[in-house]
């Protein structure tokens, strides 16, 4: 089953509104024979950046798969070889109520367990993973990434505060390394060889491998009975939902307080310079 448009025999694909054509949004590949869907942002054009169509479809998609019992496991990944996803579209346009808050973001629905889904999701990291693209990932039960993926949130650089991100980041990593991160910014990339050492990815393959071998954990879970793994989701969850919960819960006033004006935030971005970081 690949990203890329191959599917298998008793696959069927779908796509968002935004799917046809050249326009990009959300792919979905679903193969019922072995259980498992393949969810693939396909906006390779703008680095599978997610923009508010993007962000509906894949609310959508969680939702319709909870009703989907032909899916018993899932894989989120990115189309194209160079990101799985570098966050919000900055063309995007969020009007935001006056009130620091009431914060409307656009990211808070496009991951599994803020739609209560609760069937297993591997993501399948390729190129650069930074900014919103953590909603997902701190989503997933786990992560695969190819040699040549990267990570970094650039949130502090564009005088933008990383809160969601922080949080998620912070249940799979230890405190220091989220830490360095999130306050790196842009300067500094996290190779997918130290996301396997600090834990973030469990597992590292070769060059375009990394949606193979999600395919295959995926299809190894499918086969199991589902009650019991969708139960041992739950409980994996569980463990730590008290401590998300209130920490995303405070997620809002942080960025909204924090966050510089967006047109300071455009000027910054406007004058990023190519390069200029440094990969560990």
């Amino acid at each position: 089953m690949s990203g890329d448009g191959a599917r298998p025999a008793g696959a069927e694909s779908t796509r968002g509104p935004e799917g046809g054509g050249g326009g990009g949004g959300l792919r979905t590949v679903v193969d019922k024979d072995s259980g498992v869907a393949v969810l693939t942002l396909d906006r390779p054009h703008r680095l599978n950046a997610i923009d508010l169509g993007t962000a509906a479809e894949l609310t959508a998609a969680w939702r319709a798969l909870r009703y989907d019992d032909t899916v018993r496991a899932v894989v989120v990944t990115g189309s194209g070889t160079r990101a799985f996803c570098t966050g919000i579209d900055r063309d995007a346009e969020v009007p935001q109520p006056s009130s620091p808050y009431m914060v409307d973001d656009p990211l808070a629905t496009i991951g599994p367990k803020a739609n209560d889904l609760w069937k297993p999701v591997i993501a399948a990291v390729n190129g650069m993973a930074c900014g919103g693209a953590f909603y997902l990932i701190g989503e997933a039960e786990f992560v695969i990434a190819d040699e040549e993926a990267s990570f970094f949130d650039p949130h502090t650089t564009y005088g933008m505060v990383s809160a969601y991100e922080s949080v998620y980041l912070a249940q799979r990593m230890p405190f220091g390394e989220v830490a360095r991160m999130a306050l790196m910014g842009t300067a500094e990339r996290i190779s997918a060889r130290r996301a396997y050492e600090v834990g973030l990815v469990s597992e590292l393959t070769p060059p375009g491998g990394a949606l193979a071998a999600a395919v295959a954990c995926a299809t190894v879970i499918a086969s199991y009975p589902a009650d019991a793994v969708q139960g041992t989701v739950r409980a994996l969850w569980q463990a730590q939902e008290a401590t998300r919960a209130a920490a995303l819960a405070h997620a809002p006033q942080l960025v909204s307080l924090g966050n510089l004006p967006g047109d300071r935030q455009a000027e910054l971005f406007a004058g990023r310079r190519p390069g200029g970081f440094r990969t560990r």
